[in-house]
């Protein structure tokens, strides 16, 4: 509240010493700049917890998608050597009763 009560008498000052419109200008542009930063700063305070919740989100999401593939990875790598088993368990049978059957 300092600021703005400074504002004022600042304003006056310039007025009485008459300054040139260039000078005008340039303290309207600073001020209008000056303005625009407080307000961008009150609304990314206001809106951070909302954010900070989103990125959260998009993490675990992230995680849980990387967990997914990990798991697809080591079941495509874990079903041709069951595929693989499963054959053989399938031979050794078939030549186990071909035995019993010769026999």
């Amino acid at each position: 509240m300092e600021t703005v009560q400074e504002l004022i008498p600042l304003a006056r000052e310039m007025m009485a010493q008459k300054p040139n419109r260039k000078l005008v200008k340039l303290y309207v542009l600073g001020s209008v700049l000056a303005f625009f930063g407080v307000v961008i700063g009150l609304v990314e305070t206001v809106c951070s917890p909302f954010t900070a919740a989103s990125r959260l989100r998009d993490r675990e999401a992230a995680v849980a998608e990387l967990q997914a593939a990990r798991e697809q990875k080591v079941l495509e790598t874990q079903a041709p050597l069951e595929k693989g088993k499963q054959q053989e368990a399938v031979l050794c049978s078939r030549a186990l009763s071909n035995r019993l059957h010769a026999s």
